[in-house]
Formats: structure tokens, sequence, C-alpha cells
């Protein structure tokens, strides 16, 4: 296993109130915590965030604890407030006043009617940075619909240009527009602290589930934006590159990216392809005759096995990979060589191995992750600071 420089993070002693839920608010505080920050996650009484009655599937002795919430909640610490009592309230003005970061996902307009908007966060702590992720984003037409990420997903184009070639849209296998969000708010909430610096005060940084799908929509979105084509869900297959996808074995499925003509003079080979047959002889050549070209490959690949094939390929220096399942991710000694499982033990549900950050810093270490945590676990140990 490489060795993982530990220490407190580049973040460490900022500290970050979490009023957020689900996923997107959730991911973004995750990655602050990794970072180092003390992420105080704020929670509901009795029930806590949504994520936590999210399953199957439920782990623990008592089945207590969803395997989704403990995903996205490593490092943080868990108060309970109830937003709508006055002395929760107050108690939650108190934690902001000592914050340096404040995270929320509410529908617009609850922040205000909470009486914690922008103008009155700013006269509380003027050098916090306040985090706000929205589904559609803030004003406009379509500013106060609920954000859900499957609803996102399809909205903005997403599900449009994934799933069998042909159609039917089809979602991605992760909540991508939450991830997404999350990032990017975390990624604007470093760049407003760093602009701190400078200015000495804080300012509202906003993102949506809406804006991070499209942000990444890359050649796909200029696809339509500069060339006016409509983009169409291709499969495995890339739009623009081939042969660039995935094919069957006699036992299991291989990814090829052949990104180069010098590529294609290593593969076409191996595959037992002619490497100046005229069908093929440039990219745009075997884009165009993408079902023939696949046929060809699939029929050749499916004669041997994955293991195989992939010592051919790597041997001729062509690009490609399994198509694991996510057992095979997680026995995969790569993963366990970078650091990326953090093992940590539950007080309720025992040692957990968890997704692990995928960042690391030289100088200040990566902060050694901590169990997500029981629901008001740290009750007593925050409000007892104020």
């Amino acid at each position: 296993m490489t060795e993982q420089r530990t220490g407190p993070g580049p973040l460490a002693g900022i500290r970050v109130v979490d009023l957020s839920r689900a996923l997107s608010g959730p991911y973004a505080s995750m990655m602050l915590a990794d970072a180092g920050a003390e992420v105080i996650k704020v929670e509901r009484p009795g029930s806590g965030d949504d994520t936590r009655g999210w399953g199957p599937p439920f782990v623990g002795d008592d089945q207590a604890e969803s395997a989704y919430y403990l995903s996205i909640n490593r490092s943080k610490k868990s108060v309970t407030l109830d937003l709508k009592d006055a002395d929760d309230l107050a108690r939650l003005r108190a934690l902001i006043q000592d914050a340096d970061v404040l995270v929320e996902n509410f529908r617009p307009g609850v922040m205000d009617r909470l009486g914690l908007g922008e103008q009155a966060l700013a006269e509380l702590n003027d050098r916090l940075v306040i985090l706000s992720i929205t589904g559609f984003g803030e004003g406009g037409p379509d500013g106060q619909r609920s954000g859900f990420d499957q609803i996102i997903q399809g909205e903005a184009g997403l599900m449009g240009i994934t799933g069998p070639v042909g159609g039917p849209p089809t979602k991605m296998g992760v909540p991508i527009t939450d991830i997404l969000s999350g990032m990017f708010g975390a990624y604007g909430v470093v760049a407003a602290l760093h602009e701190r610096e400078r200015t000495g005060t804080g300012q509202r940084v906003t993102t949506s589930l809406l804006a991070s799908a499209v942000a990444v929509h890359t050649f796909q979105g200029t696809r339509w934006t500069l060339a006016g084509e409509v983009p169409e869900p291709g499969g495995n297959r890339h739009p623009t590159i081939a042969p660039y996808g995935a094919f069957t074995c006699a036992d299991g499925w291989v990814n090829v990216a052949v990104g180069s003509e010098g590529l294609w003079q290593r593969f076409a080979p191996v595959a037992g392809l002619d490497v100046d047959d005229p069908r093929y002889s440039t990219n745009r050549d075997r884009v165009a005759n993408w079902d023939e070209l696949e046929a060809e490959i699939n029929a050749v690949l499916a004669k041997d096995t994955v293991d195989a094939w992939m010592e051919r390929f790597n041997e001729a220096g062509v690009p490609a990979g399994r198509i694991r399942t996510m057992d095979q991710v997680y026995g995969w000694e790569q993963l366990e060589h970078l650091g990326l499982v953090d093992r940590v033990a539950h007080p309720t549900a025992g040692d957990l191995a968890l997704p692990g950050a995928p960042v690391s810093w030289s100088r200040s270490g990566r902060r050694p992750a901590t169990p997500p945590p029981l629901l008001g676990e740290h009750d007593d140990e925050v409000f007892d600071e104020h």
C-alpha cells in the first residue's frame, strides 16, 4: 500500500455548519471534512438526515444504519436542532457566529423564512462563506421547482445521451448531478475562503444541480451549440472516436480506447483487422462504419478470455481495461495501494469499509477518516462550547 501522509489537512481550523441533507450538500461538506475542516452536521431530532432511512441495505446488529447515509457522512459531527423551535434556532445562530462556512440546500426562500437570509447572516458573521445549492437555480421560471437528481438528469439532457444505442434514455448508475453540485460547491467554498484572506469578509456561493449538469456537457453540448447536432444515446460507444468502447470476450467484457491513428496501427493487427482496410483507414471512416467495425472486433474477441486479451493489448501498448463488478473493484489491489478504502470503527455498526477520499496533500497530509456520526452524537460536545 502507498504510504499516505496523514495530518490535519489544509482546511484544519475551518469550522463548517452543515444544514444540508440528502446528497448534494452533504457531499460538499464531506469533501471539506476530508480536507481537514470541522463539519458540524445539523439534523432533525428523531429522524435526522433523510438518507438515514434510505435503504436497504442497512447494516449493524440492529440494522439501524443506512449504507447510503454512511457513504457520504464520514468525518463529521452530528447535532440535533429543531429549526422551528426558538431556543434551537438561537443555538444555531450561536454556531453560525463561530463558523467559517455554512452549507445549505433548502429550496429558495427557506433560509429567509428562518431569519437566516444573506443579509441577516452577514450581520451575524461577516466572515461567513455561505454555500447554497438548489435544484434548478435561483429565480427564473423554474427556480422554485424541487430538484431531485433523476429529474435533473432528464431535464439537463444527461439521460438523453445515456443508454443503449437508439435509447431509451437512461439515468446514470450514481446520482451524478447531486455529486457534481457538491463538488462544484466545495470548489466554490475554497475559492471564497481564499478570497476572504484578502478582503476579511465572506460571501455567498451558489450552484445548482442543473448548472452542474450543464457544466459537464463538454463536447456533447458543443455538438449542438456549435454543430447543430442533437446527441443521442450511444451505448458503450464513443460518439467521435472508433474503436473506443466495450467489447465482448469469451468470459466477460473489455473496454478498448483507440484514441489515435498510432494506436489503430497497434490495435488492428492484435484484433485480426487489416490496418489498411479503406473502411477503417481514418478515425472518420471508422466512426462512419462503427456497426461493421464493432461486429468484427466482437467476433474476434469472443474467441478468447478477458485475461488473454488484456495480456495481448498490454503487450501491444493498446489502452484497455476490464469491466469490473463492484465486488471486483473493491477486491482490486490498486485500490488498496492507493488508500482508496477508509476503514473505520463505527459505534453501532462495527468495522466499516467506506469509499475513501480521492485527494491527498503532500505537506499538510490527508486527514484520517472518522466514522459517520450517530444522530446527535456530538450534542454535548458542541453545545457545551456555547
